[in-house]
């Protein structure tokens, strides 16, 4: 979403014709959200587009106003929930009525959505799923999933038992049916369609492969760990290879990272908590992302470096055709589609491959820097997570607000609460989360208009004995700006005052601000200024002939 929509754009959109990037739903009271996540699926199907509701669908189109979703941030926050996409929705105020407009991303190339296992598209007013020879011929557009192929010199031999029944008794769990218990190693395989006519595919040998199998077949299907007491180049401290199947090892790598994983402490109240500085999820999604999208036609290894304060995982391959740094969170595009789906039957990994969300989502609510991926280029990706706990007093306000509100935030709620954290502005495609932020008692808008802007709320800063935080924040209210600007005006009678000086007594406002101000002490006659450029200066009393403010 490039910006917020105008009103001119909508009333464009109202006389073009509904199609491939329309679609207008009157929609008064209500919508269900499961028609709309449909259509969501259908559109990004087609190439992505807009749907309107709150709008008639046959020409003439008229604005009728809709009630239906009168949480937008909420809305978007369960369609990311439902479908692994960000789809941006926006409220806009018509004069005729209130419209949400829906704004749905192209699907990527070689990929398709789905909603519950329907892979969709329109056909005239109705929905229908894309035919087999539609989803091949998506499929096909990243070129062939090197994962899914046959490792030619490669037999059942070559693959780890225990491996094999490790997956299937997850896979039994996963599904709930105890019925593949009793599999056999060949059905299991087939079934998982990691064997094509019996014979291996490459992400067989990823997971399941003896040391000896992927040395002959697939050498660099290897991670090496390394643990570094410092900065300072040399040996490492700890070093170990993983080259044998995916399943035989990955409790083993966390198990050696959380050998050294020391606890943070911080005041809550009369309490003394911790928080690990590793903390075990988002860094077994990290190790999963490695494995599971890294480029494996390249010769290199994944390479996982542990400091005392940082965890560096570097993999071979750039991000994934049609991902780029600006929308990771939003877009998936699987480089071994045959591997991430084995991964998803036994609940490693969700196809919608939400692993790097939770990595966000997990620093930010352990008042953690950021994953960064500074160092990512075409041929690898650099991936490092913070450990040192730098908010303590951040993790206490997620902990205010919540569980179950926490439960309902999308990565989007996150991002924009850390960046308040940080007194940072926000970037317009965040500002759509607000009003669910707001709702949830989380954020309070301060100013109006133009000049509004956002802070973390009163409730929360009372609650962690920051109120003076709160009121530094929220800045004096409109009045007393008033009565500071009028006091320095009276003040320097004589000389009279200048904008730069304004600035100095109200710091937290912009410019503009502080013109508005200056307008409301003109028009009540408090004030007057002489001369409308940068040198204009104002005095006290309301003068002859007083000029428009202009530019000041």
């Amino acid at each position: 979403m490039a910006g917020p929509t105008s009103i001119e754009q909508l009333r464009k959109w109202l006389s073009e014709p509904e199609g491939t990037r329309l679609e207008f739903k009157e929609a008064k009271t209500r919508y269900d959200f499961e028609k709309l996540v449909d259509y969501c699926v259908a559109l990004a199907n087609e190439g992505g587009g807009t749907i309107l509701l709150g709008v008639t669908d046959k020409r003439p189109r008229t604005i009728v106003g809709t009630s239906a979703f009168d949480e937008p941030g909420r809305t978007e926050a369960g369609l990311h929930t439902r479908l692994g996409h960000r789809i941006p929705v926006e409220e806009v105020q018509a004069p005729e009525g209130r419209v949400l407009v829906v704004h749905v991303p192209s699907r990527l190339p070689g990929t398709a959505w789905n909603h519950s296992g329907r892979f969709l598209k329109r056909a005239g007013d109705e929905l229908t799923s894309l035919s087999d020879t539609e989803l091949r011929a998506m499929f096909a557009e990243a070129g062939p999933d090197f994962s899914a192929q046959v490792c030619p010199e490669a037999s059942l031999g070559d693959l780890s038992p225990l491996a094999i029944a490790h997956f299937r008794e997850a896979w039994a769990k996963k599904a709930n049916d105890a019925r593949r218990l009793t599999w056999s190693d060949a059905q299991t395989l087939a079934d998982a369609e990691l064997t094509v006519d019996g014979h291996v595919t490459y992400a067989a040998l990823i997971l399941f492969g003896t040391r000896a199998a992927l040395g002959r077949h697939l050498a660099q299907a290897e991670l090496v760990f390394e643990y570094r007491s410092s900065e300072a180049s040399g040996p490492a401290a700890d070093r170990a290879e993983y080259r044998e199947g995916f399943l035989l090892w990955h409790d083993d790598i966390w198990a050696r990272i959380n050998l050294r994983n020391d606890r943070q402490s911080y005041q809550d109240g009369l309490f003394r908590l911790e928080l690990p500085t590793f903390d075990e999820a988002p860094v077994r999604e990290a190790l999963l992302n490695a494995i599971a999208h890294r480029d494996y036609r390249l010769g290199g290894s994944v390479f996982v470096r542990q400091y005392a304060r940082r965890l560096e995982i570097v993999s071979p391959g750039g991000l994934p055709p049609g991902v780029t740094l600006e929308n990771i969170l939003d877009q998936q595009n699987p480089r071994n589609r045959r591997l991430a789906e084995a991964l998803a039957k036994v609940g490693l990994i969700e196809r919608s491959g939400q692993g790097m969300n939770l990595m966000y989502e997990s620093a930010i609510k352990q008042g953690k820097a950021l994953p960064s991926l500074a160092g990512t280029s075409i041929h690898e990706v650099r991936l490092t997570l913070s450990g040192t706990l730098n908010s303590p007093d951040f993790v206490r306000f997620i902990e205010r607000l919540g569980a179950e509100k926490i439960r309902s935030f999308s990565t989007h709620d996150f991002l924009a609460l850390d960046i308040l954290r940080r007194d940072e502005e926000l970037p317009p495609s965040l500002r759509t989360v607000i009003p669910g932020l707001v709702a949830a008692g989380a954020v309070e808008s301060v100013g109006r208009s133009r000049g509004v802007r956002f802070i973390l709320s009163r409730g929360v800063y009372a609650a962690l004995g920051g109120k003076g935080t709160y009121t530094r924040k929220r800045g004096l209210d409109r009045a007393t700006n008033k009565a500071l600007l009028l006091k320095h005006i009276r003040d320097n009678a004589t000389a009279g005052s200048q904008m730069e000086e304004f600035r100095q007594v109200l710091p937290a406002l912009k410019r503009s601000q502080i013109q508005v101000l200056l307008r409301e002490l003109r028009t009540e006659g408090s004030v007057h200024n002489v001369g409308t450029t940068r040198a204009a200066r104002w005095f006290p009393g309301q003068g002859p002939g007083t000029p428009e403010i202009g530019t000041i």
